[in-house]
């Protein structure tokens, strides 16, 4: 904590109210507010977009300068030479594994693959046609069902059991939605596989056939985990953090995280760059959008450009762009009309003086939507993929406010109702 306070003064309150200026590690100065309910007073402030809610040390981000990281390692370098598990152990440990400790955590989770068997009947309850994402949202729930043994969120151990079932079955629940949508077969898994080999022997495998996973392919699928697992007090983080503040139990907690994700202008964005990709249609008609996407008047956006939260580049783009090229010539398809479309719309914006002054680059959305629809992932499964990724950064966080001294989350209002007035008989009205 600084020396630094904060002066305010309000009309009809005698004095100034001094507030404490909290420092962070890195990042900007934030004023302590909670002594302003003392005086009778609240702040404003829509959408929490100036307010910091808790003190974390998982992930920082800097939207400015386009920089994130994870206990202080940049994403670049994580995603280069590091795996999704490793991220994933650094998230809940705050500091890289050695190898016996990697080993053991590797060993740990791919123990935890496979869901009881009668969590396949919830799956019969659902349509054929349901969203995957209605889905994950209730089998992820129904865990807590299962687990009555580590439910205790106040015993450390539990809370790193349910962390470890969590980030294990994520991917099996994943598949069994896919399949489920399909009328095929659940694939069990098969452990001798890694985690995203796991996941897409449990998506496209058959038990007539043995599963042949192109390397590439995997190593795409493991950096889109990666590159998903945490991005700080985004939208779905802090649902979860709110009904963790509850104490509710963490298959409940990332359940809501899950609900929270599903919203299109939080974990749709890849799935709504294909969709514009199909309505374009073909690259003749590419200048007509970009023209569209330059007029104030019209309401179409290009999906996939720009980030609310990096003012720069996304630096998660930076390398998805590389797994993207990689992807497309392992799977032969460079010349696919829609990725074709992709490709010379991402030379626009590099090159287009609008989109660089505006700082309209494209982002993780744009390239992860390509690559998960070049791999055959249908686009109603982008968001769990998603969902599958982030739950290493939800359960950290639900995990980091649990073993520290929390309040229940209680958001204040601004409330321009009615004042009290008297009821009126139902003949009087």
């Amino acid at each position: 904590m600084s020396d630094k306070k904060a002066h305010l003064t309000v009309d009809g309150i005698d004095g100034a109210i001094d507030m404490p200026v909290l420092s962070g590690t890195t990042g900007p100065d934030v004023v302590d507010v909670s002594s302003l309910t003392g005086k009778g007073l609240f702040t404003y402030d829509p959408g929490f977009v100036s307010t910091a809610a808790c003190e974390s040390k998982i992930t920082y981000i800097d939207g400015a300068k386009g920089v994130l990281l994870h206990g202080g390692y940049p994403i670049e370098q994580l995603a280069e030479k590091s795996d999704y598990l490793e991220t994933c152990y650094l998230l809940m440990n705050g500091e890289l594994p050695n190898a016996q400790q990697k080993a053991e955590y590797l060993q740990t989770i791919m123990s935890h693959t496979m869901v009881h068997e009668s969590l396949v009947n919830f799956f019969k309850g659902f349509r054929y046609d349901a969203h995957p994402m209605a889905m994950m949202c209730g089998v992820v729930g129904a865990l807590a069902s299962f687990y009555h043994d580590s439910l205790d969120i106040n015993n450390p151990e539990h809370r790193n059991i349910s962390a470890l079932r969590l980030i294990a079955k994520m991917p099996t629940l994943a598949a069994m939605c896919y399949k489920h949508s399909k009328g095929q077969p659940f694939m069990y898994p098969d452990n001798r596989l890694g985690y995203a080999e796991n996941f897409l022997h449990m998506m496209f495998g058959n038990p007539c056939e043995q599963s042949e996973i192109d390397p590439i392919v995997a190593k795409a699928m493991d950096v889109i985990f990666l590159l998903h697992a945490d991005h700080e007090q985004n939208a779905s983080t802090s649902t979860v953090r709110l009904a963790g503040s509850s104490g509710a139990n963490p298959f409940a907690c990332i359940s809501a995280g899950i609900a929270a994700l599903w919203g299109p202008a939080h974990g749709g964005a890849n799935e709504a760059v294909v969709s514009m990709l199909e309505e374009i249609g073909d690259e003749s008609r590419i200048e007509q959008f970009i023209k569209r996407a330059k007029d104030k008047a019209d309401p179409f956006r290009l999906m996939g450009f720009g980030h609310r939260v990096y003012k720069n580049f996304d630096p998660r783009a930076r390398v998805m762009q590389k797994i993207c090229d990689q992807v497309l010539g392992a799977m032969g398809a460079e010349n696919d009309p829609l990725f074709r479309i992709a490709k010379r719309l991402e030379q626009i914006a590099l090159e287009d003086s609008y989109f660089i002054d505006k700082k309209l680059y494209p982002n993780v959305d744009f390239y992860s939507g390509i690559i998960m629809k070049a791999i055959g992932i249908p686009t109603d499964m982008f968001t769990v993929i998603f969902a599958t990724g982030r739950t290493a950064g939800w359960i950290a966080h639900w995990n980091e406010m649990i073993s520290s001294p929390y309040k229940i989350g209680r958001p204040r209002q601004l409330y321009r109702g009615y004042t009290a007035r008297d009821f009126v008989s139902l003949d009087q009205r």
